[in-house]
């Protein structure tokens, strides 16, 4: 449930217009969102076998700093304090917001209110430890899964098909050159299966049921994303799809009028609920572990000893989304981020050559097949996607870079209090 939460988000309800507006034809369509589908399983597995390995919590943050020191950790950790979980969680809350208001004709004015509401709330209930989010989460799942089940049948078999007289819409076929630009907004809604990884401390039996949960959940998201994209394609076409700011939306509209427009905002509004659910669990755990070890608030490290909850951490990070939802930058610091996520996940991956070559003898209970080939791919395409992108957008990019570069002074003044601390 954790998995499919963390990936389903609102992407599969927005993105798949940009990738039709990049795409020549729906077969092209389905062959980005394919191709997305077996890189994201590709870096599910290679997280199982981490997550085997290290089965505690810190996710990606431990496996880069056992392998690259904790200099590269700590700027991973602070991209992801500074923007992409933070910011994430930001966003995610105002398109909550908006959806719940669209659901049920609440005025615009509360959007902002609503959103801040939702991260206390989801803060609050993780502070009384991960059972009771975890509860919240499978709920909140089971209602996102069914929506995107009602989207599928609906777009499928009650909505009236589109005409095939219509021409597809103006757009370069699908070449070596753009299919990095084609493939940025389908990786970015397949992303978030890391975030069981950081909560791997909290799992029973996590060698076991980690490298499961990522396997199966991937497949399942996989299935859900291709099958609304059938269903986009059927009711909609590849020429309405590319034009429509709401497919969903719209195919629901059709079959059912105001009312299907109505339950469909709610689904999005549930789905986007419950990524916000994850994004503060599964993040809180990160900075947690780097405040223990001192590169970060030493404060930030505490558990509650009642509820095994990191709530000083929970805290900090729901306080600074709180602060870029009133600011309103959370979506260009999004657009800043979403390179340096994938490069966080292409570093995390990379570091399967260095336990498999100075861990070699460890008893793992999942291996992943394919080593190293599957890595190889995995992190040939993401660098080839990031490369891709950051030629048709260096200003993001750079921006991103700067996020980057700055995390470095404040690792040094870390390291230097921390030792301070040490020798005192």
């Amino acid at each position: 449930m954790i998995v499919v939460g963390g990936v389903i988000g609102a992407g599969i309800f927005l993105n798949p217009r940009i990738v039709a507006e990049r795409t020549g034809s729906g077969e092209g369509v389905l062959i980005a969102w394919s191709v997305g589908a077996v890189l994201a399983l590709i870096g599910a597995l290679c997280y199982a076998e981490l997550g085997a390995r290290r089965p505690q919590a810190g996710g990606a943050y431990v496996y880069l700093r056992e392998a690259y020191g904790p200099m590269i950790a700590f700027v991973y950790g602070w991209i992801m304090l500074v923007v992409n979980y933070s910011g994430s969680e930001a966003a995610v809350s105002v398109t909550f917001a908006t959806y719940f208001c669209s659901a049920f004709a609440l005025p615009e004015s509360l959007v902002q209110p609503l959103a801040i509401g939702a991260i206390v709330l989801l803060t609050g209930i993780s502070y009384f430890g991960i059972k009771a989010g975890a509860m919240l989460q499978n709920a909140l799942t089971m209602l996102k899964l069914l929506a995107v089940v009602a989207l599928v049948v609906t777009g499928v078999f009650i909505a009236a098909p589109h005409a095939p007289a219509v021409a597809s819409a103006p757009s370069a076929p699908i070449s070596i050159w753009n299919f990095g630009a084609i493939l940025m907004p389908v990786l970015f809604a397949y992303g978030g299966w890391a975030y069981v990884n950081n909560i791997a401390g909290e799992i029973r039996e996590p060698q076991r049921n980690l490298p499961r949960a990522l396997v199966l959940g991937m497949l399942l998201v996989a299935a859900c994303y291709l099958l609304a994209n059938i269903a986009y394609l059927h009711a909609l076409g590849h020429a309405g799809l590319a034009t429509s700011m709401a497919p969903a939306a719209e195919i629901m509209r059709s079959a059912f009028g105001e009312t299907g427009g109505r339950a469909i905002s709610l689904g999005i509004a549930i789905s986007t609920f419950g990524f916000c659910n994850i994004s503060i669990i599964g993040a809180a755990r990160v900075f947690q572990v780097m405040g223990e070890e001192g590169l970060f608030f030493r404060a930030a490290g505490h558990i509650n000893p009642r509820y095994r909850s990191p709530d000083v951490a929970l805290a900090a990070l729901s306080g600074w989304a709180i602060v870029l939802a009133l600011s309103g930058t959370y979506g260009q610091l999004l657009n800043y981020s979403t390179v340096g996520d994938w490069l966080g996940y292409a570093a995390a991956v990379a570091t399967l050559f260095y336990y498999r070559r100075v861990h070699a003898d460890e008893a793992v209970v999942f291996r992943m097949k394919g080593f190293p080939v599957l890595p190889l791919i995995f992190i040939v395409a993401v660098l080839s996607v990031v490369a891709s992108n950051i030629v048709s957008n260096p200003t993001d990019a750079g921006m991103g870079l700067l996020i980057a570069l700055l995390g470095l002074p404040v690792y040094w003044f870390w390291s230097r209090s921390s030792r301070a601390a040490a020798r005192s």
